[in-house]
């Protein structure tokens, strides 16, 4: 069953790591590769990857990508948005930080930090405006036991 508006939008805030799809020219299937992101209902989904990286090229080049998060308990659910890139800009420690705390437990979020400013290079934040939304629940695994009848 497809999600309304607001449970795929509380639902893409809780901190999933998403699927990251974006094209990658002829002849080649789509980049598909796992990332932390970051979603407030009504805005635009933002991440962070290296400014030199493919990922970033590929990004650059389509002016576009989608992410998928999904969830196996207590129901399947997943939710895919696709949209416009509307905004690269230089990543910052404070966003370094505010992503690592959605994903880390508090008392890892310093080391973290400090070894990706020392590390992984020059980071880009890259912000894409949701356009186009996929969503569903397919209820518990349960349901689709031996015994079950199935999805209606």
């Amino acid at each position: 069953m497809a999600l309304s508006r607001a449970e795929r939008e509380k639902f893409l805030a809780e901190p999933h790591v998403a699927a990251l799809s974006v094209d990658a020219g002829p002849g080649r299937a789509p980049l598909t590769v796992p990332i932390w992101y970051q979603y407030e209902p009504g805005g635009d989904v933002w991440i962070m990857t290296g400014r030199d990286s493919r990922k970033n090229r590929l990004i650059q080049e389509a002016g576009r990508f989608s992410l998928m998060a999904d969830r196996q308990e207590p129901t399947v659910r997943y939710v895919s948005v696709e949209g416009p890139v509307v905004e690269t800009v230089p990543a910052t420690e404070e966003l370094l930080r505010e992503l690592s705390a959605r994903y880390l437990p508090a008392g890892a979020v310093d080391s973290y930090v400090a070894y990706s400013l020392a590390h992984h290079g020059e980071q880009v934040v890259v912000r894409m405006r949701p356009a186009r939304w996929v969503s569903s629940d397919l209820g518990a695994v349960s349901d689709y036991g031996p015994d079950a009848a199935g999805p209606a």
